[in-house]
């Protein structure tokens, strides 16, 4: 998976920091380490899909000061990033990388974590991307 919902998800965030930069700002080690992975990630999307409507939606939308795309801007973003990235493996792999620096360089999105649980019985947990588990009840 190259993670288009992830992609959506910065290349938003990145358009509402870019509308949002004279507000102040974060952390600066932070800030330029945000900054830098998600205009990679926009350079990457933009160089693929310059031509996509939705992407004018998202920056139009972030202006706006939505909190988030609108579902049908999302669906169609999804969608191109989805195709191209289906169509071209150098695209794909350009894109999963570009999403995995932005995640890596997000303090708000730590790695897998779980806390707070309480089980009772035979539990099973399964934590972070492209896990596996395989159960087995009984004699077999």
């Amino acid at each position: 998976m190259v993670g288009v919902e992830l992609a959506v998800g910065y290349l938003f965030a990145w358009a509402v920091r870019k509308a949002r930069r004279v507000a102040g700002r974060m952390d600066a080690e932070v800030d330029q380490a945000l900054d830098a992975g998600m205009d990679r990630l926009h350079e990457v999307v933009v160089s693929r899909l310059d031509a996509e409507p939705a992407l004018e939606w998202l920056t139009e939308e972030a202006d706006d000061g939505l909190p988030e795309p609108t579902r049908n801007t999302r669906r169609q973003l999804e969608r191109a990033l989805g195709d191209a990235a289906a169509q071209d493996t150098a695209f794909a792999g350009e894109l999963r990388q570009a999403v995995e620096a932005v995640r890596a360089a997000d303090p708000g999105r730590p790695g897998p974590t779980l806390s707070g649980n309480t089980f009772n019985g035979p539990t099973a947990v399964q934590l972070g991307d492209h896990g596996r588990q395989d159960n087995h009840f009984g004699s077999s």
